[in-house]
């Protein structure tokens, strides 16, 4: 939990998070990220689809505090819209809602979200609504609700590490959702805080959704709960086609094409541009092993697991303020 909290700490830090924006290439971003701009995105997205594993696109974005920065990242999604149908590769948007006026103003976010999902349901292009932290939970859930009364392409996440989590899948079974285990800080009021409970309420979301829903996607890299998986879907004869495993652009690649040629469904969660570090902390956060499955060091070659984290952490803080 120590390590948790740090990289949840570490991505919450603004001043960091504006140096690996500036400073990120230099520092090995490319690893997590699968390009800055949406013409290395699809190049990305092409290359994955050829080892047939389809993906979902993010458009990295922090902080987001004025109607500009929420307009921006609208018109910078719908673009990444246009170029999936376009090229005709296999992808459909993640966003969040916080990134498009959610701490702003509902409403405004609202009308955001909705020319979104229309652009994407003209070009038949699936749109899936993460979730962020608790206090943004039921918002974001009932735009997802009320978005649905018109549209057939929206989707969203369920976090395993929330106690309301078995309301909330029972609520959306009908929807196609992405089971994860959750990112975020959250206190004991609202959610589990040991990882056995979280695993264990992971896997029973998981058979929940396999038996009753519609589509599920599994975003996991733990190789016993992909095997865990295999074994029930086998046993309860639920087709291929009711899921999919998920994993993090540039995590465990061969399993990723391992699972590809064993006949599942894989979708890459495929995020871009240049506000990568709170992203990739979260992930370290979900999992702090997640760093010695990327497919190259982060920062240097000779440090890893924290140490790599920290002084990574260190530098960027040393480059803002020679910077200033």
């Amino acid at each position: 939990m120590l390590l948790r909290d740090f990289f949840i700490h570490l991505s919450e830090n603004q001043l960091l998070n504006s140096a690996a924006k500036k400073y990120g290439l230099k520092l090995g971003a490319q690893s997590v990220v699968a390009g800055t701009n949406i013409e290395e995105t699809i190049a990305s997205i092409k290359e994955l689809n050829a080892h047939n594993i389809s993906c979902t696109v993010d458009n990295l974005g922090e902080f987001v505090s004025s109607k500009e920065e929420a307009t921006a990242a609208k018109e910078k999604i719908l673009t990444v819209i246009e170029a999936i149908h376009e090229n005709g590769v296999a992808a459909h948007i993640s966003l969040k809602p916080s990134q498009l006026g959610l701490d702003i103003d509902v409403d405004f976010c609202y009308d955001n979200l909705y020319e979104i999902v229309e652009k994407a349901s003209s070009y038949d292009i699936f749109v899936n609504f993460d979730m962020e932290d608790y206090g943004r939970l039921q918002t974001s859930f009932d735009m997802v609700e009320e978005l649905s009364k018109t549209f057939d392409n929206v989707g969203t996440v369920i976090q395993s590490y929330f106690y309301r989590a078995k309301d909330d899948i029972e609520k959306f079974k009908d929807y196609r959702l992405r089971i994860v285990k959750g990112a975020y800080k959250e206190p004991v009021e609202v959610a589990y805080q040991d990882k056995l409970d979280i695993d264990l309420n992971f896997i029973e979301l998981i058979e929940y959704h396999l038996l009753n829903g519609k589509f599920t996607s599994i975003a996991t890299h733990d190789h016993n709960i992909i095997a865990h998986v295999k074994r029930f879907v086998a046993d309860h004869n639920i087709p291929l086609d009711k899921f999919e495993f998920q994993m993090l652009y540039g995590f465990r690649t061969d399993m990723q094409k391992e699972l590809a040629k064993e006949g599942y469904n894989f979708c890459v969660y495929v995020p871009f541009g240049e506000d990568w570090y709170g992203y990739f902390m979260r992930r370290l956060a979900e999992r702090p092993q997640n760093l010695n499955l990327v497919t190259k060091q982060v920062f240097t070659k000779k440090t890893n697991t924290v140490l790599a984290v920290a002084a990574g952490a260190f530098v960027l803080g040393r480059l803002t303020k020679r910077n200033k």
